[in-house]
């Protein structure tokens, strides 16, 4: 089993820097791939990478939830041109460096969404995107 970044992911990075086997990395372009993915052929389960994450979007690969209850404020990011997420967030990563999404929504306390579409996009993100060529 590996593990999933979901889109509640705003690109904070702490993930990177404790994994013991790197195999998280940044999505790009942003607009297209605003989140950060893990290859699913390299992680380890350790799970390192969860309490590191303040963004609390990182799940075990069966465990991702199919009725996330959001606190209020938490934010989902999607890739550009996705319907409902045409909020701007400007914040900062773990290392203080500037991180800009263009497409995200803020929930309401308690809303409930469907996570479980984002371990297909993580797949897809080392199948055919990306990430393919950089995890080779």
């Amino acid at each position: 089993m590996t593990h999933v970044i979901t889109s509640l992911c705003l690109r904070d990075g702490g993930c990177v820097t404790v994994c013991p086997v790197e195999c998280i990395i940044p999505g790009k372009p942003t607009d297209e791939w605003p989140l950060f993915y893990i290859d699913p052929d390299t992680c380890i389960d350790c799970g390192a990478c969860i309490p590191e994450c303040p963004w609390e979007a990182i799940f075990p690969e069966d465990d991702v939830p199919t009725a996330f209850k959001a606190k209020a404020g938490q934010k989902l990011s999607m890739p550009v041109g996705t319907a409902g997420f045409t909020e701007v967030y400007d914040g900062t990563d773990h290392d203080g460096e500037a991180v800009h999404l263009t497409a995200t929504r803020t929930m309401q306390a308690g809303e409930v969404v469907d996570l479980t579409p984002d371990t297909a996009v993580n797949a897809e993100f080392f199948k055919n995107g990306p990430g393919y060529n950089a995890a080779k």
